[in-house]
């Protein structure tokens, strides 16, 4: 039996005749005659009465049509889920610090407007976390400071950013507009860990000149360190659209280093051989917009 014909065999029950039946349906009348006789041959039941030209559902006919009632219903929410456009699940995404504060929760409202139905869910860490969690498969999209350190990892630039060297009022550094790398070592330095991107590029830049920072403090919270900056602990190095809020206040300042390029770019990765949903899809596609939302970082 199919679900033409339990459908066919609804619609008789519920418009009381074959005649009735069949201008519903928008079938000819000897066809839904035919497919109540296949049912009635199929379970050997009679299903209806024929007396007077009317037909009387029997005691077979309604154990059938309780089944068959709640089989047509869930078909027919099954094919207007499954033909729905609008997508409906989750995405597992996951971003480092800079990003999880300054770029990631107006992605994900922008998302969220587009697409209502679709979750998202994120993991904020350093760079090396994040590559971990895309390499071992629980994470759908990343998006890291930096460029990816593993093979099965393809990634893609999705915005710009750039490391500024950052000083409190009262500091010696607050009314000069260069410093010379060597300089900084001169300096307590109040940096990120070891394995976030904003610390690789930092520490890459000063190897070039044969220098090795030895930070005072080492923090995995950015919000800690411009704190302590702003306190007048020391200097640091850090994203400029993290302390965009802190530069336009007038807290912090920004001193350009001589010679030193810390310009660098936002990646999104994903897993070579992962399969992307078409949530995950869509979701690929907002980031590769980010940009569109993003002022440009100032000139020095």
């Amino acid at each position: 039996m199919t679900i033409r014909h339990l459908r066919i065999f609804v619609t008789v029950c519920q418009c009381g005749s074959i005649t009735a039946a069949a201008r519903q349906l928008y079938i000819a009348q000897p066809s839904v005659s035919l497919a109540i006789g296949e049912l009635e041959r199929h379970y050997k039941v009679r299903l209806f009465d024929r007396i007077s030209r009317r037909l009387h559902i029997t005691e077979a006919g309604r154990r059938l049509y309780a089944y068959a009632s709640n089989i047509v219903s869930l078909y027919g929410e099954m094919e207007e889920r499954m033909s729905d456009k609008a997508l409906d699940g989750r995405v597992l995404t996951g971003c480092t610090i800079t990003i999880g504060n300054r770029i990631l929760p107006g992605l994900v409202r922008r998302f969220n407007q587009r697409h209502p139905r679709v979750g998202v869910r994120a993991f904020i860490g350093n760079s090396d976390g994040v590559e971990r969690r895309v390499l071992e498969g629980d994470l759908d999209i990343g998006l890291i400071e930096g460029v990816a350190h593993q093979s099965q990892l393809q990634a893609e630039v999705f915005l710009e950013d750039q490391l500024v060297l950052l000083c409190g009022e009262g500091h010696p550094l607050w009314k000069r507009e260069e410093v010379r790398p060597e300089e900084l070592m001169e300096y307590d330095l109040l940096l990120r860990e070891k394995g976030s991107g904003t610390r690789e590029l930092f520490d890459s830049a000063m190897l070039t000149r044969e220098l090795v920072a030895d930070p005072k403090w080492e923090s995995v919270s950015t919000h800690a360190l411009l704190e302590a900056v702003a306190q007048g602990l020391g200097v640091s190095v850090l994203p400029y659209r993290l302390a965009e809020p802190d530069l336009a206040s007038g807290r912090l300042r920004r001193v350009r280093i001589a010679d030193m390029d810390l310009r660098r770019k936002f990646y999104i990765i994903t897993h070579k051989s992962k399969y992307l949903s078409e949530e995950a899809q869509a979701f690929l596609e907002e980031v590769r917009g980010t940009a569109a939302h993003i002022p440009p970082i100032p000139a020095e």
